[in-house]
C-alpha cells in the first residue's frame, strides 16, 4: 500500500521547496562569491544544484517518488494508467500544486536566508526559440532518463544520474536547463541569478510540456512497456508498513 496521499504531497512541497531554494540560493551566493565571472557563477550554481537534487531524491524518494517536477508527475500518471501503476488522477493533481506551491516558498526561502525581500518579481528576460529549444531537448532528456532507469531496474543510481544529467544540462543547453515547469515559476518570484521575467515563464513552461510529450513519444520507441515500472519513478516509494 503506498503512503497516504498528503503525506506524499508534503513530501514533494518540501522537496521542491528545497531544490528550488538550493538553486536560488547558490546563484546568489556565487553572484556575490564571484561577481566579475559569470562563468563561474553559473559552474557554482550548477554543482550545488546537482548535489542538492542528488541529496534531495534520496530524503523524499521513498516518501513520495521525488518527482518535483509536473511533466515528471504527468507523465508517470499517463505511462501508468493502463498498467495500475503510478500518479491516480487525484494523485497528481495533488502533486503538481504541491510542487509549483514548494517552488514559490523555497525561492522566497533563499531570498530571505540572504537577506533579501521575500519576494520581487525577476527582471532577467529568457526568450526566444532558441531557449525554448533548449527547455525541450532538456525535459525530454530528463524525462527519458528517469524512465529508462526504472524500468531497467537502475532506480538506485537515480540520485547521482538525475544530479548529473541535469548539471550536465546547465552547460550544454542555452537556457540553463530549467526543465520544469514548478520550478521555472518559482524562480519567477526572485530577482536574483537564477530568476525569470514572468513574462518568459509561459514560454519555458510551454516548451517543457512540449518536452514531456516528446519524451512520451521516445519512451513508446525504446521501452514500450515503461508503464509497467511508473510506481518506481523517480525512485521507488515505500508502503507505509515499511516507512513506519
Amino acid at each position: 500500500m503506498n503512503l497516504a496521499l498528503p503525506r506524499r504531497a508534503a513530501a514533494e512541497f518540501a522537496g521542491t521547496a528545497l531544490l528550488v531554494a538550493a538553486v536560488v540560493g547558490s546563484g546568489i551566493a556565487a553572484a556575490r562569491l564571484s561577481p566579475d565571472d559569470v562563468g563561474l557563477q553559473l559552474l557554482e550554481n550548477a554543482i550545488a544544484t546537482a548535489l542538492a537534487l542528488g541529496a534531495l531524491i534520496l530524503t523524499f524518494g521513498p516518501v513520495s517518488g521525488a518527482h518535483f517536477n509536473p511533466v515528471v508527475s504527468a507523465v508517470d500518471w499517463w505511462l501508468g494508467r493502463r498498467a495500475g501503476t503510478g500518479l491516480t488522477p487525484r494523485d497528481l493533481a495533488a502533486y503538481t500544486g504541491a510542487q509549483v506551491t514548494g517552488a514559490i516558498a523555497g525561492a522566497i526561502l533563499a531570498d530571505l536566508m540572504f537577506g533579501l525581500p521575500a519576494v520581487t518579481f525577476s527582471g532577467t528576460a529568457r526568450t526566444g526559440g532558441n531557449l525554448w529549444l533548449a527547455e525541450v531537448v532538456a525535459t525530454a532528456g530528463l524525462v527519458v532518463l528517469i524512465f529508462a532507469l526504472a524500468r531497467s531496474g537502475r532506480s538506485a543510481a537515480a540520485p547521482a544520474a538525475v544530479g548529473a544529467y541535469i548539471g550536465a544540462a546547465y552547460w550544454f543547453t542555452s537556457s540553463t536547463s530549467f526543465a520544469n515547469p514548478a520550478v521555472t515559476i518559482g524562480r519567477a518570484f526572485t530577482d536574483t541569478f537564477a530568476g525569470i521575467m514572468p513574462t518568459s515563464v509561459p514560454g519555458f513552461v510551454a516548451a517543457q510540456l512540449a518536452g514531456g510529450l516528446l519524451a512520451v513519444a521516445a519512451l513508446a520507441l525504446w521501452y514500450p512497456d515503461s508503464g509497467d515500472a511508473a510506481d518506481a519513478v523517480v525512485v521507488p516509494r515505500l508502503g507505509e508498513e515499511e516507512n513506519r
